[in-house]
């Protein structure tokens, strides 16, 4: 279940990518330096990459030995 998880999230950044990216488009408010910058941050997948790098602890407490 928890394989199945992590493949979810890889097929679901790429959508949330192109979402971020059209919602940049119609945001008027936004200067082109801002829309550039959150363009290119949107590519990188934090939470994945955090959730890999501590070993799929992230949100699991750990354990007490008492």
């Amino acid at each position: 279940m928890k394989k199945l998880a992590e493949l979810l999230v890889c097929f679901l950044h790429p959508v949330a990518v192109v979402l971020v990216w059209l919602n940049l488009v119609v945001r008027p408010e936004l200067s082109g330096t801002a829309k550039i910058v959150w363009a290119v941050l949107a590519l990188v997948p934090v939470v994945p990459f955090v959730y890999v790098l501590t070993g799929g602890e992230l949100w699991e407490g750990k354990k007490s030995t008492v």
